[in-house]
C-alpha cells in the first residue's frame, strides 16, 4: 500500500541525497522503500485491470513475475 508517510519518507531521501548524501543504510532504506512503492503501483494496476474485467492468461514459460516458478 502506498501511504503519504512513505512517499514523503522516498522525498526525504531523494532531497537528503541531492544536498548532503546519503549513509550506506539510508541508500538501502532508499532501495528498500521505492521497491515498496513500485510493487503498490504494479498492485494497483492490477487491481484496477481486475475490475475491469480483464483476465491474465498467463503460463510457467512466460517469465513474468507471477508465473515464475518460486522456489
Amino acid at each position: 500500500m502506498i501511504t503519504r508517510t512513505l512517499v514523503e519518507r522516498i522525498n526525504y531521501l531523494a532531497r537528503k541525497q541531492r544536498y548532503e548524501g546519503l549513509t550506506d543504510e539510508e541508500k538501502a532504506e532508499q532501495q528498500k522503500l521505492r521497491r515498496q512503492y513500485l510493487d503498490g503501483i504494479r498492485q494497483q494496476v492490477v487491481d484496477a485491470m481486475d475490475g475491469a474485467g480483464y483476465t491474465r492468461k498467463h503460463n510457467t514459460d512466460c517469465g513474468c513475475h507471477d508465473c515464475k516458478p518460486h522456489h
